[in-house]
């Protein structure tokens, strides 16, 4: 069965979410090595909890659909969950590099 296309837009935004984490906890592990603080040992662990959860969900939108699949509303709720995630990785990407 063909992945439908808010599935589709939801696994992109996953994808864009891991990298903009990626680019987060390498600069958190970075900072850590420099200040060795316990703050950002907790910045790490949430890059790396957040980057766990959003290859998890690629990988049940590739391998489970049915799971999504259900109805329309389901799959405009997963889409619209992704979309904020990505806004507010994206506010603390930009602020992060700053």
């Amino acid at each position: 069965m063909a992945m439908s296309p808010l599935l589709t837009i939801a696994t992109v935004l996953s994808g864009i979410s891991i990298l903009l984490l990626a680019v987060l906890t390498a600069v958190w592990i970075r900072n850590y090595r420099t200040f060795e603080s316990t703050l950002t040992l907790g910045l790490i662990a949430f890059g790396v909890t957040l980057l766990v959860e959003n290859l998890l969900a690629i990988f049940f939108f590739f391998s489970t659909e049915m799971l999504y699949a259900g109805t329309p509303v389901v799959q405009q709720a997963i889409l619209g969950l992704r979309a904020l995630q990505v806004v507010a990785i994206g506010f603390l990407t930009y602020v992060t590099l700053k």
